[in-house]
C-alpha cells in the first residue's frame, strides 16, 4: 500500500498536508462524510503538533484490513510530551486556549485512536478511519 511522510514545520504546510489526506481517502473511495471526519481529525492534530512541539513529522498510509481500505494517519513530533494522558483525553481539557475539543474530539471522529506521550522527548498520535467508517 502506498505510504508517505511529510514534514510539518510551519502553518504553510498544513494544506498541503490536508490536501494529500483528502486525496488518499477519494483514491480509496471514501464518503464524503467520513472524508470530511479524518480530515477535520487531522487538521486538529496537525495543529497541536505546530501548537505544542513546533511540528513534526505525518506518514500518510493506505491500510487495508479484513478487505476493507482505510487511511492511517501517524503524527510524530519530538515536543514537550503529555505528562497526564487520561486527563489530555477529558473533554473540556485544554493547557492553551483552545475549546479542549482537541484529543478527545479527535478521537471520536475516527475509528482507531491510539496516543503514546514519553515527557522530553515527545508524542505519537496514531488514527485510522475506514472507508464505510466502521
Amino acid at each position: 500500500m502506498s505510504k508517505d511522510t511529510m514534514q510539518i514545520v510551519r502553518e504553510q504546510d498544513v494544506v498541503p498536508f490536508r490536501n494529500r489526506v483528502r486525496e488518499l481517502a477519494v483514491k480509496i473511495g471514501m464518503s464524503l462524510v467520513n472524508q470530511t471526519k479524518l480530515i477535520t481529525a487531522a487538521s486538529e492534530l496537525v495543529r497541536n503538533m505546530l501548537k505544542y512541539a513546533n511540528g513534526g513529522k505525518i506518514t500518510l498510509e493506505i491500510v487495508n484490513k479484513n478487505g476493507q481500505n482505510g487511511i492511517r494517519l501517524i503524527f510524530a513530533d519530538e515536543g514537550p510530551g503529555i505528562e497526564n494522558i487520561p486527563q489530555a483525553m477529558q473533554d473540556g481539557f485544554s493547557t492553551g486556549k483552545s475549546l479542549g475539543l482537541g484529543l478527545p474530539g479527535t478521537k471520536r471522529l475516527v475509528n482507531e485512536f491510539d496516543i503514546k506521550s514519553v515527557v522530553g522527548s515527545g508524542t505519537t498520535v496514531t488514527v485510522t478511519h475506514w472507508k464505510n467508517g466502521r
